[in-house]
């Protein structure tokens, strides 16, 4: 019989309640016994689900207080050496330390897991260093797990991806040495699953898709050989992206199983049947594991028969990866577009379709009739929507698609007229856009949307705490000043809000990093902006302030890369058709007087594919999407934009393509190390790199702060230089986020003062 598993589930709970249990914990409201009981409790729920679904095997191991990476690194006992920390009786609070930072450590660094908007923590290695296993929560919940009954698949990052994710800290110490050491940590980790009675461990290598090079494989086979014979059967897992490349090398080495991501591979099934052992596992994720859209189930029964006739029992159905990068459930859904609903399928839902699969491929299609005709109308109702289709829009973006979308004067030229107009200091000071939101603000924004409070109330509660937010600013000395966003949930949501194209979920939460939660709105049509969209909240911040006021707005590819996007048409036609909205909204922002317009861009590096082949295509398409979205305005209006916890060296060539007037970087975590990189490659306009790290509640002293802003000096013309925080501070408070400006403020002044003083 075909077996049935999930990669991992969603742990932050359906209502956010790990969310809340940790916030509470980390502002001592709660005890650890309270979190725990939460943690217990979505565990056995996410178990539960997966039985009732009538799954093969549980997935264990994938929940998480903060991060799976970070809790691999602690399994392995190799907590960072600079927190000082015994990772034999590293506390829960020391845990939260290494994730958040404290008073003497800034935290581990954070960035993207692969090309997702998933932040994971970057493991910190040491030439030489030991591996010892310390067991950790990754073993505790794989331990109530074995002993609650049913068959358990325990689910590990792979020892090459960690190695891949991980880094050194020296930079040119080789992380494959410390195969040897690490190898026998996870021997021992499947030693002692083994011992439980598990059968089948899974470990995850998505690095396998991603092109490492030949030492790297070579490094895999040599791992995999060793791991496959130690303990319980291993299921590889690699997804994100095709691993047909070394299929050949790959099942020579043992391994009992193979995870393929059949949604953004397909291509690569053939092959591997082709090679596969005949006593190897092949798990289709036929699913998808990243996007919300309900398969089109018949599609896939027919495109695993050939697999299902070949392989029987060794054929497995499941998501493509992961599900933790979707909601859990559409039944917490009470306000979604009822045209839009029937096309979806959160992570419950997709439970179901694996299950009909695999129960479909064994017994025939008449065996799931209902599921399957409800599959099949709600593909046709989806393909026949008049939502679908703008000709409007697809008309407009005709007229651009061979039209400049250069700005009208080199960077040289619009900085000297820039300087005139704008009458900036050096090293000007600002923020990228957010500013904390408290409960008063929350609820005011939720009673408006349940329709307790109207629209004026509404309107005079949100300029009430823009008016306060530009006061602060003021008094801070802040030079560029920002409304502060108290109207917007998120970055991407609220624009969304306001096209055409997009729809919107109640609860729709997926996890980004720790407890932060955001809700990917759906992009299911083309897409237009009916009405402006910021320009008169914008206008009235800067009708309270003779500084001047950034407009904030979302960039193109951004608002693509976090949403859940339609699957019927190109990225990039999808992104050019957001960039032209985003146009619109920029030319009013001028034509009402805002001088410095922000279009943020975090998610440019992370919408890059993993195949390097892939690259120059997609970079084509994001800068022309950027450039589209900002080139409509005039020399002396400032473009900004921002970017953050990505790996931006290998793509400066395209980051400066953007051609922004200043781009405004996360470089706090690593001291500055990702300056270096914009210096060697003579990046020629502005440039904010962040001076303190708004996702630790840390307050960073003035010292500090003008430590790395001289370091920034150094390698960066000061002309060029801007100081802001690392990213948005919606998720701070205020007391410690007035203490962390004005210290930046104060390094800001001290380096000015210096720079400008007599030789």
């Amino acid at each position: 019989m075909t077996r049935t598993h999930v990669l991992g589930f969603p742990r932050i709970g359906a209502r956010r309640e790990l969310k809340f249990a940790l916030e509470a914990f980390w502002r001592g409201e709660s005890g650890e016994d309270l979190l725990h009981e939460t943690a217990r409790a979505l565990i056995m729920a996410h178990w539960d689900l997966q039985q009732d679904a009538g799954l093969d095997f549980i997935a264990a191991g994938d929940f998480s207080f903060y991060d799976h990476v970070l809790d691999t690194s602690l399994m392995l006992g190799a907590p960072p050496r600079r927190f000082g920390f015994d990772a034999a009786s590293l506390t829960r609070a020391q845990y939260f330390e290494l994730a958040r930072g404290n008073p003497a450590q800034p935290a581990l660094e954070m960035t993207k897991w692969f090309d997702t908007n998933y932040h994971y923590l970057v493991p910190e290695l040491e030439r030489g260093m030991a591996f010892e296993v310390r067991g950790g929560d990754l073993l505790r919940w794989m331990a109530e797990a074995i002993a609650r009954g049913p068959q358990v698949k325990p689910v590990l990052v792979g020892p090459m991806t960690y190695l891949w994710l991980s880094k050194m800290s020296d930079a040119r110490a080789d992380r494959l040495s410390l195969l040897p050491p690490l190898l026998e940590a996870y021997v021992e980790v499947l030693t002692q699953l083994a011992r439980a009675g598990v059968e089948w461990v899974q470990l995850d290598e998505p690095a396998l898709c991603v092109d490492p090079g030949a030492q790297w494989i070579a490094a895999f086979e040599t791992a995999y050989q060793a791991l496959s014979a130690c303990g319980p059967k291993i299921l590889v897992a690699t997804y994100f992206d095709s691993a047909s490349d070394h299929a050949g090398r790959l099942v020579k080495t043992g391994v009992h199983g193979w995870h393929l991501d059949l949604v953004r591979a397909p291509d690569q099934l053939d092959g591997w049947l082709r090679l596969l052992p005949a006593d190897a596992v092949l798990s289709a994720g036929i699913v998808d594991g990243r996007n919300v859209w309900r398969t089109d189930l018949r599609a896939a029964i027919e495109r695993l028969r050939p697999a299902h006739d070949v392989l029987h029992d060794r054929l497995w159905i499941a998501p493509s990866c992961s599900l933790l990068h979707v909601p859990v459930s559409l039944a917490h859904e009470n306000n979604l577009d009822p045209e839009v609903r029937p096309w979806l399928a959160f992570a419950t839902e997709k439970l179901d379709e694996v299950a009909t699969i695999a129960r479909a491929l064994d017994h025939g299609t008449e065996r799931v009739a209902d599921p399957l005709a409800a599959s099949d109308e709600a593909q046709r109702a989806r393909k026949a929507s008049k939502r679908i289709v703008n000709e409007a829009v697809r008309s407009a973006l005709a007229v651009h698609a061979s039209a400049s979308v250069e700005r009208r004067s080199p960077f040289g030229v619009r900085a000297a007229k820039q300087r005139a107009a704008l009458d900036l200091p050096l090293l000007p000071t600002t923020t990228i856009g957010s500013f904390p939101q408290d409960r008063s603000v929350r609820a005011a924004r939720a009673a408006y949307r349940r329709g307790e409070l109207g629209a004026l109330a509404y309107l005079q509660r949100m300029r009430r705490e823009i008016e306060s937010v530009v006061r602060r600013q003021e008094a801070l000395g802040l030079d560029v000043l920002v409304h502060g966003e108290a109207e917007r949930t998120d970055m991407v949501e609220y624009f969304a809000e306001h096209l055409w194209g997009y729809a919107v979920t109640d609860n729709g939460w997926v996890q980004s990093y720790g407890s932060r939660c955001v809700k990917p709105p759906i992009l299911y049509g083309d897409v237009s902006r009916p009405e402006p969209i910021t320009v008169e909240t914008i206008s009235y911040a800067q009708s309270l302030t003779m500084k001047i006021m950034k407009g904030m707005l979302t960039g193109p590819v951004t608002m693509l890369q976090w949403s859940f996007v339609r699957d019927d048409a190109r990225r990039e036609q999808v992104a050019m058709q957001i960039a032209l909205a985003i146009r619109e909204e920029v030319a009013d922002l001028e034509r009402a007087g805002i001088r410095v317009i922000q279009i943020d861009e975090p998610a440019l590096r992370e919408g890059l594919p993993l195949r390097r082949a892939d690259w120059d295509t997609y970079l084509a398409w994001a800068v022309r999407a950027f450039k589209l979205s900002a080139s409509v305005v005039a020399d002396e209006t400032q473009i900004h934009t921002h970017m953050c916890y990505s790996e931006f060296g290998d793509i400066l060539p395209a980051i400066c393509a953007l051609d922004a007037d200043v781009i405004t970087i996360e470089t706090s975590r690593s001291k500055m190390e990702l300056l270096d990189a914009f210096a060697a490659f003579d990046y020629p306009n502005g440039i904010g790199p962040g001076v303190f790290d708004i996702h630790s509640p840390r307050v960073v002293g003035s010292d500090d702060m003008l430590a790395l802003l001289e370091r920034a000096a150094r390698v960066i013309a000061p002309e060029r230089l801007w100081v802001n925080p690392d990213c948005g501070l919606k998720t701070r408070g205020w007391a410690e986020t007035e203490a962390s400006l004005a210290n930046m403020v104060e390094a800001a002044s001290r380096l000015r003062e210096r720079l400008m003083a007599p030789a």
